[in-house]
């Protein structure tokens, strides 16, 4: 079911009252909402601490009748930055209650999709288990670990084949900036993204944290300390779609527990990607995740 003409694009802010205040999450529309033919896709994005920016290429499925819903979570991008909020401020449930803002603001927790990328497939996955969403119809996990001592054993085990100065840079963070993002940028253009040239979009979404003048509140978070979702996994019974990139960070290793311990899941490797099969295999991706969606019968 693809539309012949651009999709309608809408950007602004949605007001999100929590814990007495009221912050500012940003947003971007791709499609019409009132007279959609098919559930709205709801993007989440990685990080935790980057933006929405590197995703667009998800705004490809409003040619296939899908409206798209991408946002900055609060803390990054465009949204609220809240940089003096103690750690203890910054939790999955947060996160999780603004999404639940977002469905409720366009009118579309009855009946929509999750895509959620690295840390947002993690998040839609919490969100599943702990909310219980009665609307959400399919879900994908996209290059994400279900347990995040997976993704650095794989990191660790991946950086371990890059030069000592690469290793070196890496292993001395933020001491020197512009060392430490050369160098997680000759990692990138291996198991991040492989497309030529590196997207700007993406780009624009890492340096939200490795930036020079990034604000790493949310970055630098307890919010995933030890986290895990493996032994949670068998409680999501909406239908999903696993993808990963054979040479995703997300090695099949960190992938398989999804596969493993989810009902309903199936499992796709794209063959020539890594972190960002969207970009590196766009017309492939679109068409998988496009197919899965269209399978739900009220579709």
């Amino acid at each position: 079911m693809l539309t012949t003409t651009a999709p309608v694009i809408e950007e602004g802010f949605i007001p999100f009252a929590y814990q007495g205040e009221t912050h500012q999450t940003y947003y971007k529309l791709f499609g019409s909402l009132e007279d959609r033919t098919r559930p709205p896709v709801v993007v989440v994005h990685g990080g935790p601490g980057i933006s929405h920016d590197y995703l667009l290429p998800l705004a490809d499925l409003a040619q296939q009748s899908y409206p798209v819903i991408l946002y900055d979570q609060i803390g990054n991008a465009r949204s609220t930055h809240l940089p003096h909020k103690p750690p203890s401020f910054w939790t999955i449930d947060l996160f999780l209650d603004e999404l639940e803002n977002l469905l409720a603001h366009f009118s579309v927790e009855d009946e929509y999709h999750i895509v959620g990328h690295s840390w947002g497939a993690m998040m839609g996955s919490e969100f599943i288990v702990r909310r219980r969403p009665a609307g959400l119809r399919r879900f994908v996990v996209s290059d994400a670990p279900a347990a995040v001592s997976d993704w650095g054993k794989s990191f660790k085990e991946l950086l371990a084949k890059f030069p000592q100065d690469v290793k070196d840079a890496i292993a001395r963070g933020f001491e020197d900036q512009e060392e430490y993002w050369n160098a997680l940028m000759k990692v990138y253009v291996v198991h991040g993204c492989r497309a030529k040239p590196f997207p700007k979009d993406l780009e624009y979404s890492l340096l939200q944290v490795y930036g020079k003048d990034a604000d790493r509140t949310v970055d630098e978070a307890p919010i995933l300390s030890r986290w895990t979702i493996v032994d949670r996994l068998h409680l999501i019974e909406v239908p999903t779609l696993v993808i990963n990139g054979r040479y995703d960070i997300a090695q099949d290793f960190v992938m398989k527990p999804y596969d493993d311990n989810i009902p309903n899941s199936r499992w796709i490797t794209f063959e020539n990607s890594s972190h960002t099969p969207f970009w590196e295999e766009r017309e492939g991706y679109m068409e998988v995740v496009g197919s899965f969606l269209a399978e739900w019968n009220g579709a």
